[in-house]
């Protein structure tokens, strides 16, 4: 939204989860955008996830570093076509340390795992955890396009007591701490809500991780 009467405020939302609104500006959401349609071409490209019991995630996928794949990660798209997984950049690991020395003020490992999901209007994320790792640094969320609704929870169940959080493009999320296994999800994505400059219908989520491998 251009103009709001209440600017978005820098928010704790549990202890160790920030969401800070508007971290990445519009010329570097714009950069990040350009990086993910380059990553999502194949080999090893956007694809479907499809879970043991035979579903399939709303959320389309591509992975950087390693890919991951229900309930475990590789260095290949095993999932997918097969092929090795696209490299994950250098100065990816620089924005999600950046994030972390800006939201809670500490160093962390090297970032080499990017998930990015991307979302329709109909996408959706049932409620998780992000367990697959071997290291606990924090998680850092960045998101490009539609605005959604992202339901951050507890370390003990998928239900109650969670916290609605709106998400819009270049706001930065970071878990970590007391809550690196918090459930979260989005039961929700508003379509048509992306800055009409980004050029990008839909929702791109572009998660960082430390693998500890």
């Amino acid at each position: 939204m251009d103009a709001e009467l209440f600017p978005r405020a820098r928010t704790e939302i549990a202890p160790g989860a920030v969401h800070v609104p508007d971290w990445l500006d519009p010329a570097l959401q714009h950069d990040l955008l350009t990086a993910c349609r380059e990553w999502a071409r194949p080999p090893a490209g956007l694809r479907e996830v499809r879970t043991p019991g035979g579903g399939t995630m709303t959320a389309r996928q591509v992975c950087l570093g390693w890919h991951w794949y229900p309930y475990a990660y590789s260095r290949t798209t095993t999932d997918g076509d097969g092929t090795p997984v696209k490299p994950f950049p250098p100065w990816l690991d620089e924005l999600g340390r950046r994030a972390v020395a800006d939201t809670l003020g500490a160093p962390t490992a090297s970032y080499d795992i990017a998930l990015i999901n991307f979302y329709d209007a109909d996408a959706r994320m049932g409620m998780h955890r992000d367990s697959d790792e071997k290291s606990d640094a924090p998680v850092v969320s960045l998101s490009l396009g539609d605005t959604c609704v992202f339901r951050f929870g507890n370390t003990e169940t998928r239900t109650k007591p969670y916290t609605d959080v709106e998400l819009r493009s270049g706001d930065l999320f970071v878990f970590g701490g007391p809550s690196r296994l918090a459930y979260h999800g989005v039961p929700r994505v508003y379509e048509g809500t992306a800055p009409g400059e980004l050029g990008l219908k839909g929702r791109l989520n572009v998660t960082l991780r430390v693998s500890g491998f």
